[in-house]
């Protein structure tokens, strides 16, 4: 209920945060807006066992690492929060934190 599934967003910027614990992830970015100024996102993710079984692996990404993500917005637009439906390193490889049984509406 904390987010709008029918806001999409995508959002690119440097990980400044790693937060893998239970009951939920967190990945924490910093990003540049039109001005240059740099506003910090949060993007909540899956359970870490969740994230491992679509393919994430722990301190695959560090914090410095340039990352794209792509999610929805928190339902509160004064906060820089979204749910992370995919994130997607420098290189291309794309992680995808809801596999089928905990993506919304399951």
């Amino acid at each position: 209920a904390a987010y709008d599934t029918t806001n999409a967003i995508t959002v690119h910027g440097v990980i400044s945060q790693v937060l893998l614990r239970n009951p939920h992830s967190w990945f924490v970015i910093d990003v540049k807006d039109a001005s240059g100024k740099i506003k910090q996102w949060s993007f909540e993710a899956g359970t870490p066992s969740g994230m491992i079984r679509n393919g994430y692996k722990p301190n695959v990404i560090k914090q410095g690492a340039e990352v794209t993500i792509k999610g929805f917005r928190a339902r509160d637009a004064s906060q820089n929060r979204g749910m992370l439906r995919e994130l997607i390193t420098a290189d291309g490889q794309s992680y995808g934190m809801f596999g089928p049984q905990e993506g919304p509406g399951k």
